[in-house]
């Protein structure tokens, strides 16, 4: 048996949207992300299986984003067959973007507490 600690959630900070531009202003800084391109690197692997999971847990990628899979391989003309792979793709992209920022923004609340509060057993 294993004991595993997480921490009770906190109340989250709201806020505004003026805060927000200016944190995403911040970010231009090619400087900023030295440290975040290591940490991401580094976990890397676990965060590809949490975007998965959130992906399919959201229904990103169900019986909708299936059919236009297959709407987009099965066109006979090769320039509407490109340009529906390249909407999916980007459709995907932005898909991975959002959740993968979502995912990040809890990230960053996991760690803002290095002390968590709660236990339970694994089994």
């Amino acid at each position: 048996m294993r004991i595993v600690t997480a921490r009770a959630t906190p109340a989250r900070r709201t806020y505004t949207a003026e805060e927000v531009d200016a944190a995403v202003a911040r970010l231009a800084d090619p400087d900023r992300f030295g440290h975040a391109s290591e940490i991401v690197t580094h976990a890397a692997p676990s965060l590809a299986g949490v975007l998965d999971a959130a992906l399919a847990q959201g229904g990103w990628f169900g019986a909708a984003h299936e059919s236009l899979l297959a709407q987009a391989c099965g066109d006979h003309d090769p320039q509407a067959r490109l340009d529906a792979v390249r909407a999916l793709v980007d459709e995907q992209t932005r898909l991975g973007m959002l959740v993968g920022v979502a995912v990040g923004f809890e990230l960053a609340g996991e760690l803002a507490d290095p002390n968590p509060t709660q236990s339970y057993e694994e089994g």
